[in-house]
């Protein structure tokens, strides 16, 4: 992972329209990265489901949000429509970005070992760098995160 006050790896993502986006043409503002499991489970839709409640103090900071799990474009639409997500999702299937980052790791579910996104949240200052990293994110507990990392 890389530390805070490195550079933020630069990425080109589809959204979930399919339109690329790259951290580089954001340079100039801040960025909140994201990285979570998986469309559609209690903790994601907990966790982008806060950031959508406190988004008018989100917005005021001037920071682009954006989600980043390994689902499908078609996913991505499907769960942003459904709760009315402000924010992108970006779509990360091969886990390039999410390797570049280091969250991309080994979990255990009811037994179940596999390999997934860890959630964490990055906030990415305006020249590109990595000013704040929160690691095993509470999905309940991340917009207050967000939002203080952003001095909302």
């Amino acid at each position: 992972m890389p530390p805070v006050g490195a550079m933020a790896p630069l990425f080109t993502l589809p959204d979930d329209s399919g339109v690329p986006v790259s951290l580089a043409s954001l340079r100039g503002q801040r960025v909140v990265l994201f990285f979570y499991p998986k469309d559609s489970t209690v903790g994601c839709t907990a966790q982008v489901c806060g950031l959508r409640g406190k988004w008018s103090a989100v917005r005021k900071t001037g920071a682009a949000v954006f989600g980043v799990s390994p689902d499908s474009v078609a996913s991505h639409r499907k769960f942003r429509r459904r709760h009315r997500l402000p924010f992108p999702l970006l779509v990360d299937a091969d886990h390039t970005v999410a390797d570049a980052y280091g969250v991309w790791g080994a979990k255990v579910l009811f037994g179940y070992h596999y390999f997934g996104n860890l959630r964490t949240t990055f906030v990415i200052d305006a020249q590109g760098r990595i000013e704040r990293i929160f690691e095993r994110v509470n999905p309940l507990a991340h917009a207050a995160q967000v939002l203080e990392a952003l001095g909302a």
